[in-house]
């Protein structure tokens, strides 16, 4: 502890200020700790990501290390047990610090490792959820929403409480870290948090009741050398009743296991399918171009990246240049699209509409195709 620069009391400096608040809660601690840390594991030989500064890598030899840091949460991985231990004594003895031993949680989730692979899941937390709002009881459902259900502001309905209904958004948002099948529906519901009616309630409670029937789910990565990345993309066209505008989504696989996903409502209004589809395809390049900056650092290399796309006119959009009459009102930020294809960085694929697994991030889905596009995006019940 050091008195704050510009407010150094002279001949007082070994004293410091008593704070009438944990030093925790200041907004200056996260900084001041992220840079002690930096300059800590930097000593150890350890080099940051500079496309992700929140992880560390040592190579010495054929042995590999990584250190992931989440706040003050540390997570230790490697193919030489030695060394991680060595690590960790040297980090002890700069910290006060504890080791938890072999990963079976972290930040929530619940991992379990074997042969096959890794699984990961937030069954602890989802029971927690049920009993905290009551839901343990009532008829469990195959899907987050209904499909012949459409949610709006629902003006002339019924108030509720809006403390609750937050909180239920937040618990949700916080579930969709491994169970993206749920990520539309929560992304939905929470953009009426300002004046939740009982027909949002209603929908969210619903969800609710599909987590009851599917608590033992989650995401399943499993061990093989694939490490081919590509992406889905898809839009559902016009698709909010209340101001007409399109939802994106999109995931990432890395190999044959999903890595990233989202689904966001765009901000414009498109004025077709084509439109929207190519806004929500420029969504998914910009996640891609991330990730295979970031892997090229783990010696990744990656030549074209594929986006699966189900419109044919999109394809042609981000292709062809020829079409600029039909593409001259779409935001200038989007066509940075069509420039990542003509440096072949980035190689938009047709695939059917049947096999789009982004249309689960768009839209409510029936219980085939739901459960279908569920189990090929990796999410299974965990023993």
């Amino acid at each position: 502890m050091k008195q704050p620069e510009g407010f150094i009391s002279s001949g007082s400096e070994q004293k410091v200020c008593k704070l009438q608040r944990s030093i925790y809660g200041l907004k200056q601690a996260s900084r001041s700790w992220n840079i002690r840390f930096d300059e800590t594991i930097k000593t150890f030989d350890f080099y940051k990501n500079l496309d992700e500064p929140c992880v560390y890598k040592k190579v010495s030899g054929g042995v590999v290390a990584f250190v992931v840091l989440y706040v003050d949460d540390i997570l230790l991985i490697g193919n030489d047990i030695g060394l991680l231990q060595k690590f960790s004594k040297l980090m002890q003895g700069e910290f006060e610090m504890s080791m938890m031993g072999e990963l079976n949680f972290f930040l929530g989730l619940q991992i379990k490792q074997c042969q096959e692979g890794i699984y990961i899941s937030q069954s602890k937390y989802t029971k927690e959820l049920l009993k905290k709002f009551d839901i343990e009881e009532g008829r469990i459902v195959s899907t987050p929403m209904a499909t012949n259900v459409k949610i709006d502001k629902d003006e002339k309905g019924k108030s509720v409480d809006e403390s609750k209904y937050r909180g239920m958004i937040g618990s949700l948002f916080y579930l969709t870290a491994s169970r993206p099948d749920i990520l539309h529906a929560v992304c939905l519901c929470a953009r009426f948090q300002s004046n939740p009616k009982e027909s949002h309630m209603s929908a969210v409670k619903r969800i609710f009741r599909y987590l009851k029937g599917t608590i033992q789910y989650g995401l399943f990565y499993p061990k093989n050398e694939n490490f081919s990345l590509k992406g889905y993309s898809y839009s559902d066209y016009v698709g909010n009743i209340d101001d007409r505008k399109s939802t994106s989504g999109s995931c990432q696989f890395l190999g044959d296991c999903l890595v990233s996903w989202f689904s966001k409502k765009q901000n414009c209004v498109s004025l077709s399918t084509a439109e929207a589809e190519y806004i929500s395809t420029a969504f998914c390049c910009t996640q891609l171009l991330w990730m295979k900056q970031t892997l090229a650092d783990y010696k990744c290399s990656f030549e074209s990246v594929p986006i699966f796309c189900d419109n044919i006119s999109a394809i042609n959009i981000a292709q062809n240049p020829v079409n600029h009459n039909r593409t001259k009102h779409i935001e200038i930020r989007h066509h940075f699209l069509r420039d990542c294809v003509s440096k072949q960085k980035i190689e938009i694929s047709f695939v059917p509409s049947q096999d789009q697994l982004a249309d689960i991030f768009t839209k409510p889905l029936s219980s085939e195709t739901f459960a279908s596009i569920r189990a090929r995006l990796g999410i299974m019940h965990i023993e």
